[in-house]
């Protein structure tokens, strides 16, 4: 294995710049989720230039074959994402966004351009491995029901099955050459919170002839926060942020409605469901005390993101052998979400990161940001790793059946 081990590492410098470039265009053409048309082409040309017959799943997904040597003997799949985000991107670089108002900037962009030259890769040394590696080109990851849904429901885990799964995100917070792994629990479930506070608008001069929604608002942010301060177990880990509040009133006037957006993450399931519950009684309870109503509706989100103790224990040695232990570091639990859980819902999963902070060159603003950028050397480092975790993967597969 050391052998191709070497070989792998010697083709992901090789094809280094061309990830780079691809990296660039992709970069420069974001797409929003679930309308990632172009992006979709352009990564099925590519895939057809490297020798694979790609087939399209769902209007902008991808997914296509690499056959080792026995190729019924085992499967592990490659997940990449290809959707941006609606930010105006602040970077004054060549390959800005020339969509304005859309950027990769949550490297997106880095996780479809590595593994695509990681399917090179493999494709070049499909006569050293035995085995199947499966790879999906994932559309709207940023956007619910999230495009890894949709893709299972078309069937994307099925003709082959995979026995295990893997997902590359870049991580700011960890400098380039270094990637980062976690057993076991590792992202929260996130679910949207949709509110809308109603009472009697008015003049502002007037307040004790109307039902001020602002104030049973703010009373009610308050209020909410509670569920998670005291009434959850403290060894379960909670969120609830509002991020959108609009009281479209004046100086003078206060409004009849006050909307609220939010979300609640965590990571237990009877503990979801329970607090969803006490939330949107709290809030109907403490409107209707107040003189005014509420519409509390709540979107189900992201399941929580649990990473098979036994792949990512692999995989995390493979890394080891690959970038040499000083370069993969233990990660901690995250609040933030990712589709990538519904696969690990399907089969044993591993979501790792991929560091691509740079300090000395001023990469260092986090993700989803209008100016996050990464250390380009990142992606020589990110395909020849998910190249040598899917061979090490198929070889442990084999052996164990």
């Amino acid at each position: 294995m050391q052998q191709l081990s070497d070989q792998i590492q010697q083709l992901a410098s090789q094809y280094a710049s061309d990830t780079i470039d691809t990296r660039h265009l992709l970069h420069q053409n974001p797409e929003l989720s679930f309308q990632e048309f172009k992006t979709a082409d352009f990564v099925f040309q590519k895939l057809q230039e490297y020798g694979l017959e790609p087939q399209r799943m769902t209007e902008t997904g991808v997914v296509a074959l690499i056959k080792g040597k026995n190729p019924e003997k085992a499967t592990t799949a490659l997940r990449a994402d290809l959707d941006a985000l609606p930010i105006l991107e602040k970077n004054d670089v060549a390959y800005k966004s020339q969509n304005e108002g859309v950027m990769h900037a949550c490297g997106h962009d880095v996780h479809s351009s590595s593994l695509l030259t990681t399917a090179r890769i493999l494709h070049q040394l499909r006569d050293q491995f035995e085995g199947t590696v499966k790879l999906i080109f994932q559309p709207g990851e940023e956007k619910f029901p999230g495009g890894a849904s949709l893709m299972i429901k078309e069937g994307v885990l099925q003709n082959p099955a995979p026995q295990s799964i893997f997902g590359q995100h870049v991580f700011p917070m960890l400098e380039a050459g270094k990637v980062g792994f976690r057993s076991g629990m590792y992202m929260a479930s996130a679910d949207e919170i949709y509110v809308t506070v109603k009472g009697k608008g008015g003049h502002g001069g007037l307040p004790e002839q109307l039902v001020d929604p602002v104030i049973i608002t703010a009373h009610l942010l308050v209020a909410l926060q509670q569920i998670v301060s005291r009434r959850a177990n403290p060894k379960i880990p909670s969120v609830l942020s509002f991020g959108r509040v609009i009281a479209d009133g004046a100086t003078n006037v206060i409004p009849g409605e006050v909307k609220l957006e939010g979300t609640f993450r965590t990571m237990d399931e009877v503990w979801r469901a329970d607090a969803k519950q006490k939330m949107k009684k709290l809030a109907e309870g403490l409107c209707e005390s107040m003189g005014g109503s509420c519409e509390f509706t709540i979107m189900d989100g992201y399941p929580f993101l649990k990473n098979d103790v036994a792949v990512a224990e692999r995989a995390r040695k493979a890394a080891e052998a690959y970038l040499g232990a000083d370069n993969v570091v233990e990660l901690d639990m995250w609040m933030a979400s990712e589709d990538f859980a519904y696969y690990s819902q399907h089969a044993p999963a591993c979501f790792y990161r991929l560091g691509t902070r740079n300090e000395q060159q001023g990469i260092t603003s986090s993700v989803h940001t209008p100016t996050f950028n990464i250390d380009e050397s990142a992606l020589e480092i990110g395909s020849g790793l998910m190249a040598w975790l899917a061979v090490n993967e198929l070889q442990v597969l084999i052996n164990n059946n």
